[in-house]
């Protein structure tokens, strides 16, 4: 019987464990209108069509209509990591949730180059 009740306890923690796993495994789904209310900390710079930041060295900023959403949520996340450099987009990113960057990707894999601002119209 003891063992039996035993069995059952390690049967029930591997069940929740592999729960857990699951769960954590599942991928952010990104949403482009949840993103409308997120953009402002973008459009700064990445609407500016040839826009040079100069601090601390000319970067030239990237127009992000139409990249690929995933990217997007790739390169904010390596920011936030540190495995990108740039400061601005360092502190920007390191206030962001996975689910913000996934909803920025989406926002911005909804455009096209010629319409930064406008992805739902």
């Amino acid at each position: 019987m003891k063992k039996h009740l035993i069995l059952s306890q390690l049967a029930l923690c591997a069940s929740l464990a592999f729960a857990g796993v699951s769960v954590q495994a599942q991928e952010v789904k990104g949403s482009a209108q949840a993103a409308q209310g997120k953009v402002w900390l973008c459009v700064g710079c990445h609407s500016i069509p040839d826009y040079r930041a100069d601090y601390p060295f000319t970067y030239k900023v990237p127009m992000l209509g139409g990249q690929n959403a995933a990217y997007i949520a790739s390169a904010l996340a390596a920011y936030k990591k540190g495995e990108r450099k740039h400061p601005t987009m360092r502190s920007v990113a390191a206030s962001l949730s996975d689910q913000d960057m996934a909803d920025l990707g989406e926002y911005y894999a909804a455009q096209t180059a010629s319409s930064p601002n406008n992805p739902l119209k």
